[in-house]
């Protein structure tokens, strides 16, 4: 099993650029997992509770359920990973996402590289690396018509939590990256070089080209 870790900031084109491996390798051959569904579950707390949350900080992810789960796969069980609401900022209590075990697996999240333990675990690190002004402005609109945020509270959260983590945890973990793909899904050469890549292993040919 190879498993490809691709992170970077808010709004970089992570999931573009998997989804755009996906699609080059073709249906099935891939599982593929969001680290937003592991998000830690604080359905004890009130809503404005758990609206008061850092989710942009690396200890929001419960990474340990991920670790648990990406390591069920390399011995060829299945998992059921979580399904996370960002309405209500809980977890789903009827939802799951089953995880089956593949010869590829690509997950993809801010925090991908800054959790040492779930780097580990990874064959190929990659980090997707987009301009800020790029970021925020899909971040809004994905917050807006997505999880239904007021223009007013991204704004806070961009101040508050978003930009600091980046700067703190995000942009440090750039240089665990094994590939660095400037501008996301827009980047047709990163994407098809981390594509040749996963081919490589896929049809068992050496990945120097020799």
């Amino acid at each position: 099993m190879l498993i490809i870790g691709i992170a970077g900031g808010t709004g970089s084109g992570k999931t573009t650029v998997a989804r755009s491996v996906i699609d080059r390798l073709g249906p099935g051959k891939v599982t593929f997992i969001s680290q937003d569904n592991y998000y830690k579950d604080h359905s004890h707390l009130s809503l404005a509770e758990r609206e008061a949350i850092n989710y942009d900080h690396p200890f929001a992810f419960d990474n340990e359920l991920l670790i648990e789960h990406l390591k069920l796969l390399r011995t060829g069980q299945p998992a059921q990973a979580p399904v996370y609401d960002f309405t209500v900022h809980t977890r789903s209590t009827e939802l799951t996402v089953e995880l089956l075990p593949n010869n590829i697996v690509i997950i993809e999240g801010l925090h991908v590289l800054s959790d040492e333990n779930l780097r580990a675990l990874l064959d190929i690190k990659v980090f997707v690396d987009t301009d800020p002004d790029v970021r925020i402005l899909r971040r809004v609109l994905r917050d807006i018509e997505e999880r239904g945020r007021t223009i007013q509270s991204i704004h806070q959260q961009y101040l508050t939590t978003v930009k600091p983590m980046h700067e703190a945890f995000i942009e440090p973990s750039k240089k665990y990256a094994d590939l660095i793909i400037p501008e996301g899904g827009q980047n047709e050469v990163g994407i098809q070089l981390l594509s040749v890549l996963t081919e490589k292993y896929l049809t068992g040919a050496n990945w120097t080209g020799a």
